[in-house]
């Protein structure tokens, strides 16, 4: 049985309540449970804003292993979360949508990660694109607030600016665009899109099952099973699974 925690108590502000942007499991990281600024910045309106890596049974973000994942880059089509659909956390209307941007080889190597790092103030001069990659901008519907997903692949974006869209709407697959190292989707709410002044709203996850990092073994075959969580932030490297509700026929 699931165990069942109550609802993390707001930081700062009125926390915006959202649902996880997937199906299947995903590992946490870059949680603001763990710190704030989550990225180690404010910039961009990224105080608040979470990473989500799709991840197999065993937590491995990617089943294959070879020389390239220790001395060089590697194919990002051979990760779990590459093309994962990406479902809209919230309802509202589409306020900003980009794309054409590649898809990057990722880097596990800590050979290619550091040189990647250092170029991290090059991308920012580049403009937006050359940081969230391909992205999708929704103003949440009856708020101030907007929510990106970012980090999207090139060409799958179903939605468009003015579009109203509906919380688990289809609306893009997850990719390596952008500053990514490897295939992930990264969430982040705001107060404006000038993401020049642009600053972070706080973020819960309305309902999902977590297991908290520490636990080993396959996430399945865990004896104490995971944690239901309500109104809450994912622990960083935790796996989460979203609780999605069957109605009832009548």
């Amino acid at each position: 049985m699931s165990a069942t925690l109550p609802p993390d108590p707001p930081r700062a502000g009125s926390p915006l309540a959202l649902a996880l942007p997937f199906h299947g499991t995903w590992l946490a990281r870059n949680s603001p449970a763990r710190r704030v600024p989550s990225h180690g910045t404010d910039l961009l309106g990224t105080r608040y804003a979470i990473d989500f890596i799709a991840v197999d049974e065993h937590r491995r973000t990617s089943p294959q292993h070879s020389w390239r994942t220790v001395l060089g880059t590697e194919p990002a089509d051979i990760f779990v979360g590459f093309d994962r659909p990406v479902l809209a956390p919230v309802s509202g209307v589409v306020a900003a949508v980009h794309d054409g941007e590649p898809d990057h080889v990722a880097r596990r190597s800590q050979l290619t990660l550091l040189p990647y790092v250092l170029r991290q103030r090059e991308r920012l001069r580049q403009g937006v694109g050359a940081i969230a990659g391909n992205h999708v901008c929704i103003e949440v519907a009856g708020t101030t607030a907007y929510v990106g997903l970012v980090h999207l692949r090139r060409g799958t974006i179903e939605v468009q600016v003015g579009q109203h869209v509906t919380e688990g709407q289809l609306i893009a697959r997850c990719g390596n665009s952008g500053n990514s190292t490897q295939p992930h989707v990264h969430v982040q709410a705001m107060d404006s899109m000038d993401l020049r002044i642009a600053k972070g709203v706080p973020v819960v996850f309305r309902d999902f099952r977590e297991w908290p990092a520490g636990r080993r073994g396959s996430i399945r075959s865990r004896i104490r099973g995971p944690i239901r969580r309500t109104l809450a932030v994912p622990g960083e490297e935790s796996v989460v699974e979203a609780v999605f509700e069957v109605a009832a026929s009548g």
